[in-house]
């Protein structure tokens, strides 16, 4: 039996669901052999997925996306291979007092966080983005990599993504010459581009607190902002910036792809190759793969379509557990999975659902083991 499960977003990470539901199936199987690879998809929670899949932790203190320090974790193997979860700097849990900062949030920590992974031999860098709290086109964390972006007076832009409305010139010769030398991998589920009606301010900028008049700016922002850099590294820029994945944390995958090179793969398969999927599901005969709410984004690069793939590929069932589920099981059954058991249907108040999570999961696994397994 394989778990590969990604977090109950907000209740469990992975790796404790995998524990919930190994304890529920060997109540009802008590010798059955369990192997377990949490999984993530590239927003928050990769770096916990890497680190227990063996990589080693490395903790650091980094500028939050309103300016405040926070200590910000990355993970790194000892072939060199290294991940980096932009949340765990830039991300929506490190604004203060949760208040959102649509038009000022920057992503310098997360270039300070790929700074001191490459001070800690990175060769090869797996960026997850995902979870942001800022649309600032990824521009901090050039700045934090060397780059220097600034106005008509000639002084640096301030923070985030409304102030590039002033930018007037970009210049990349100051970034890190390490970066030239390391493999960056851009894991993201989001192929948005990095502005207009699908891109980064109009789809995701209200969850970042972004009203109308903000998402009018970010977007007028952002495309001066690619504009400038056209002008600066030519052509590139401006097919970049309509490049599947611009438009992921913000702009944050735009930056990446411009000016560090980076190649961008959906995330759920690069973590796989990462975690080790691929060898245990050769050791599995059934699997179980999850998240907090299965429903219409799932089907669309997250964890669990992913883990079902790859798994019906290689003829093996697959089961879901999840906190909610929001799909048909005709959508269900397309992506792979044979049934799904929600907490939900145990608990009806979410709240309660959230609190008892684990307790809850146990006794779906419970139920999943006598339909499946007995």
């Amino acid at each position: 039996m394989l778990i590969a499960a990604d977090k109950f977003k907000g209740s469990l990470t992975a790796v404790e669901v995998a524990e919930h539901v190994t304890a529920g199936l060997r109540r009802v199987v008590p010798d059955l052999d369990v192997a377990a690879v949490p999984v993530a998809d590239g927003g928050d929670g990769t770096t916990q997925a890497a680190l227990a899949a063996g990589f080693a932790p490395h903790r650091v203190q980094v500028t939050g996306p309103t300016g405040a320090p926070v200590t910000a974790t990355f993970a790194l193997r000892e072939d060199g291979t290294a991940v980096v979860e932009m949340a765990e700097a830039s991300g929506l849990q490190h604004l203060p007092g949760g208040a959102f900062a649509p038009l000022t949030a920057t992503t310098y920590g997360t270039g300070e966080l790929l700074l001191a992974a490459l001070d800690a031999g990175a060769t090869t860098i797996v960026f997850g983005v995902g979870g942001s709290a800022t649309t600032d086109g990824g521009a901090g964390m050039l700045a934090a990599l060397g780059a220097r972006f600034l106005d008509a007076e000639g002084a640096p832009v301030a923070p985030g993504g409304g102030p590039l409305r002033d930018l007037a010139t970009a210049d990349l010769s100051g970034l890190d010459p390490r970066l030239a030398k390391t493999e960056i991998v851009l894991a993201s589920d989001v192929d948005n581009p990095l502005t207009g009606p699908k891109g980064a301010p109009a789809v995701y900028g209200p969850q970042k607190g972004a009203g109308p008049d903000d998402v009018a700016t970010l977007d007028a922002a952002l495309a001066h902002y690619a504009e400038v850099l056209e002008r600066t590294v030519g052509p590139k820029a401006a097919e970049y910036a309509l490049a599947p994945g611009a438009g992921a944390a913000g702009g944050i995958g735009y930056g990446a792809l411009v000016a560090l090179d980076a190649a961008f793969r959906p995330g759920i398969e690069v973590m796989l190759d990462v975690l080790g999927f691929a060898p245990a599901l050769a050791e599995a005969t059934f699997v179980i793969t999850g998240e907090g709410s299965l429903d219409e984004q799932t089907l669309h690069g997250k964890a669990p379509a992913g883990v079902a793939a790859a798994a019906r590929a290689a003829g093996l069932d697959v089961v879901a557990v999840c906190g909610r589920l929001q799909l048909p099981q005709e959508a269900l059954s397309r992506a792979g999975i044979q049934r799904a058991y929600a907490l939900t249907d145990l608990e009806s108040d979410p709240a309660r659902c959230m609190a008892e999570a684990g307790p809850l999961l146990e006794r779906a696994a419970e139920s999943l083991a006598r339909d499946f397994l007995v």
